[in-house]
């Protein structure tokens, strides 16, 4: 039997928090706490009461976790942005200049430190973080690109191919079987040596295609420290968000 998924809203302190309620093969029910929504598994045959009581428990759960842990619900705040806004990525700030016009698609450019956004009527707040994300990418790639060969050549003088910096969530990079790099624009307001560390991660990636102790040690003989690094990672993953 194929597993079940919903997906609905769950509201904890006035903010609606997306929730997703997978039912599959299991024994039992587990919350948890992911990058785009909080996550509640159930066995997939749970009668419909007792489905109900699992999602009132879930609810409870978040209310005592965001509770405990306030910056938990800043990961799933929706980022507003408005005409004239600055944005600041690491060390360089943005002017936002934001245009709202009757046409189906949306387009952005950045020059001289503005960022002039041409919205469609049709577009949604999502739709900014995503071209700003693919603008400020372009502006930091040749950084990001001269700073992975610097770390490259001095701690592992292996070969790779394209460079890439995208809007991902779901991770802090990649390295793929092809040698290609790619960064969460994410890592761009992160401390230089947070970013440094996953870009030591994926270089690792070159000689070691997996996380065994062999790779780890390659990590930490670049980065003695990665898991200082690490911890800023889980502790302060909301702040790196556009």
């Amino acid at each position: 039997m194929k597993q079940i998924e919903e997906v609905f809203q769950l509201e904890i302190r006035g903010q609606q928090i997306p929730a997703r309620v997978i039912r599959e093969r299991r024994r039992s029910v587990r919350a948890s706490v992911g990058k785009d929504a909080v996550i509640l598994r159930m066995p997939i045959l749970t009668p419909l009461e007792a489905q109900q009581k699992h999602i009132a428990w879930f609810k409870n759960w978040l209310e005592k976790k965001a509770q405990k842990y306030p910056d938990i619900l800043l990961r799933f705040e929706t980022r507003i942005y408005q005409d004239g806004d600055v944005l600041q990525v690491g060390k360089r700030k943005y002017l936002l200049i934001i245009n709202r016009l009757h046409k189906d698609s949306s387009s952005g450019k950045l020059k001289n430190g503005e960022i002039t956004l041409q919205l469609s009527t049709k577009a949604t707040e999502d739709a900014i973080p995503t071209l700003l994300s693919r603008l400020i990418a372009k502006d930091f790639l040749s950084e990001i690109t001269q700073r992975i060969h610097e770390l490259n050549n001095q701690h592992f003088r292996q070969k790779f191919h394209k460079i890439t910096l995208k809007h991902n969530q779901s991770n802090w990079g990649s390295c793929s079987s092809k040698g290609n790099i790619n960064l969460s624009t994410r890592l761009l307001f992160a401390p230089d040596e947070v970013r440094d560390y996953v870009i030591i991660h994926e270089l690792a990636h070159l000689i070691e295609h997996n996380h065994s102790s062999r790779f780890w040690k390659l990590v930490a003989d670049a980065m003695p420290d990665y898991r200082v690094q690490e911890k800023w990672l889980r502790e302060n993953a909301h702040l790196c968000r556009f």
